[in-house]
């Protein structure tokens, strides 16, 4: 009864459709934080690997 009155907008609430594109949404969210965290990984390596062979910077 609840989910149909916030549906017919008599409640306040998320609708199924806004609560299926906010799970959509929070799942994008996770999969872009994953890629930038391996993208900064990827970019730090150069760096890593001249610190340990004290090398140089340029």
């Amino acid at each position: 009864m609840r989910q149909a009155d916030v549906e017919d907008g008599k409640k306040p609430g998320l609708t199924a459709a806004e609560a299926s594109e906010d799970g959509e949404l929070k799942k994008r969210l996770r999969s872009l934080e994953q890629e930038n965290e391996v993208l900064r990984e990827a970019a730090a390596y150069p760096s890593q690997a001249n610190l340990r062979l004290g090398g140089s910077p340029r």
